[in-house]
């Protein structure tokens, strides 16, 4: 599959157009959710608001993980400075990434995904697996045991939460430390420090599973796994707004497009899709229309 196949040289340069005005708009809602969940929960603390706010913000960390991975590609701001320090202080270190050192870890993804060197195969190159296997996966996922395991590894000297690096000062995980303590302090300043316990507490339980369910909607079961062409080793999924809410923030759930072009933004992935299916380059590959159904594909009974 060639990007000349299907683009021209004035569609690359359109569907490639960094854009700091609509980067910042993701980036401000996305923020702007989290700090209202934050003062929904602290005015009206009850079971139900700490619930619903212990799902909403795992969708909000995916959030920012997704916006710092854009960051990483120097994709999400047209102005270079602002993807090295929103991605990496306000979109990586509150979800315990470092932006550089994951970033260098996805471009070998990009390289050799389709292939048997593919680095983050572990996540996904067993699917389909049984319906006990993913339950045991999701409990793990569920009471922390998951989000506790990266917490350590980061401790131990891992540079964040998706990086396969091991750091070579204590930097990043410093910088993790004191994002952290900044958002503590803040919260503590409008009298909720309590809420933040929420936050940290989805991130180890309810990021997690949407973490693995991302992975396995973007490469488990596909058609081939070790073909190249990323009709064949990647998937998109069209799903519904509020099933991408939680499971596919900023445009994340057009996977095979990102592979197809990982220069695009975020912002222009669904735009991107649209040309390939009138351009009838997404002929015969499977189409899946929410994560239920796809979950059904890559977890049979």
């Amino acid at each position: 599959m060639r990007i000349n196949e299907y683009l021209s040289k004035e569609d690359v340069a359109r569907f490639t157009g960094k854009s700091d005005l609509r980067a910042w708009a993701l980036f401000l809602a996305n923020w702007l959710s989290i700090i209202v969940t934050f003062a929904v929960v602290g005015l009206y603390p009850n079971v139900f608001t700490v619930l619903v706010a212990w799902l909403l913000l795992a969708g909000r960390q995916l959030g920012l993980s997704v916006l710092m991975h854009d960051a990483g590609h120097r994709t999400l701001f047209k102005t270079p400075w602002l993807n090295d320090v929103i991605g990496q202080w306000f979109c990586g270190l509150p979800v315990f990434s470092d932006m550089p050192s994951y970033a260098r870890g996805h471009l070998q993804h990009h390289r050799k995904a389709g292939t048997h060197d593919d680095p983050d195969l572990p996540n996904y190159a067993a699917y389909p697996v049984s319906r006990e296997s993913f339950k045991r996966k999701v409990v793990r996922d569920l009471s922390g045991q998951t989000g506790m395991k990266l917490l350590i590894y980061i401790a131990k000297g891992a540079s964040g939460i998706i990086s396969h690096e091991q750091r070579d000062s204590a930097k990043p995980f410093l910088q993790m430390l004191s994002v952290q303590l900044v958002m503590l302090i803040a919260l503590a300043a409008f009298g909720i420090a309590w809420v933040y316990l929420i936050w940290l507490g989805a991130f180890l339980t309810t990021f997690m599973l949407v973490i693995r369910v991302r992975q396995v909607a973007e490469h488990a079961a596909v058609p081939d796994l070790y073909d190249t062409d990323p009709r064949m080793n990647t998937r998109t999924v069209e799903a519904p707004w509020w099933q991408r809410w939680l499971f596919a923030p900023n445009g994340v759930n057009f996977h095979m497009e990102h592979h197809f072009m990982a220069s695009v933004p975020c912002y222009r992935l669904s735009a991107l899709h649209e040309h390939l299916r009138k351009k009838g380059a997404l002929v015969g590959v499977p189409v899946f229309k929410g994560y239920g159904e796809l979950l059904r594909h890559a977890v049979p009974a």
